[in-house]
């Protein structure tokens, strides 16, 4: 039998903006996978989250899933959480789902935080059309200027 897999997102900015469902997850999982364990341990600390933390982002994401399916193997529950937002959108986690999926492991995914609804709801539209296509890059170099 495995253990269950949740996604669960984290504030964009103020460490007050996470639903109570994700803080009630992250207090009832074995192991928290988490982008940065320096900014994670904030949030954990702040609300008294006792999970131990495993470090996975894009350079170790291949070698992390192994412990992770692991870890899921021995019946205990993992969180994937990114530093803020959402997990896997722009953050790590896709090759981690990927071996997930591959290996039958259910994944429940937590709604909360998400950047382009706060931003979204703050601009008078006439429809309720928009498209994503990514974020802007942050380094200057990489953007284009029209």
């Amino acid at each position: 039998m495995a253990g269950q897999f949740f996604i669960c997102a984290t504030p964009i900015g103020n460490i007050g903006d996470i639903t109570l469902r994700a803080i009630e997850i992250l207090k009832q999982v074995d192991y928290i996978a988490c982008e940065d364990t320096r900014v994670t341990r904030i949030l954990v600390n702040k609300y008294d989250v006792k999970a131990k933390l495993l470090d996975c982002h894009k350079f170790n994401e291949k070698e992390r899933s192994s412990k992770i399916l692991s870890i899921l193997s021995e019946n205990k529950n993992v969180a994937l959480v990114s530093d803020a937002g959402t997990p896997l959108i722009s953050d790590p986690g896709s090759v981690l789902i990927e071996e997930l999926l591959k290996n039958n492991i259910k994944i429940t995914s937590l709604p909360g935080a998400c950047a382009v609804t706060t931003f979204l709801s703050m601009l008078p539209r006439k429809t309720e059309e928009y498209a994503f296509i990514g974020f802007i890059p942050r380094i200057e170099n990489q953007q284009i200027n029209i």
